[in-house]
């Protein structure tokens, strides 16, 4: 159980450091405040662990004809529903757009991949 804790923190860590680098690099994935990028954080990591699962067994029938690619679109969503989610709760972080939500998807699995390893 305490090692599950702590994957789970430094997931939530790791998610936002990744949220930020993405902040910082993607124009329209923006945050209100410093204060915001701990909760986004935890929204984050909570779609990642809850939501994510599952909308990756739905979608493997398309991840495995377009060769695995529908997986950024997939994660894209997630970070799309995570800004979604963080405006419904009154935290300021914002994805504005589809590209907006692509690069940034990239950019917080690849730090996040690398955080992993």
């Amino acid at each position: 159980m305490r090692k599950r804790l702590w994957r789970l923190a430094a997931r939530w860590l790791t998610s936002a450091g990744a949220l930020w680098v993405a902040s910082a690099l993607v124009r329209g994935v923006d945050f209100g405040g410093w204060e915001a990028v701990p909760a986004a954080a935890a929204i984050f990591t909570a779609v990642a662990v809850l939501v994510r699962p599952l909308a990756m067994f739905v979608t493997w029938p398309v991840r495995c004809l377009t060769l695995g690619l529908f997986t950024w679109v997939v994660s894209a969503g997630m970070l799309a529903l995570t800004a979604w989610l963080s405006g419904q709760l009154g935290i300021e972080f914002r994805v504005d757009g589809v590209a907006a939500a692509f690069v940034g998807a990239l950019i917080v699995g690849l730090i996040e991949e690398e955080g992993r390893q």
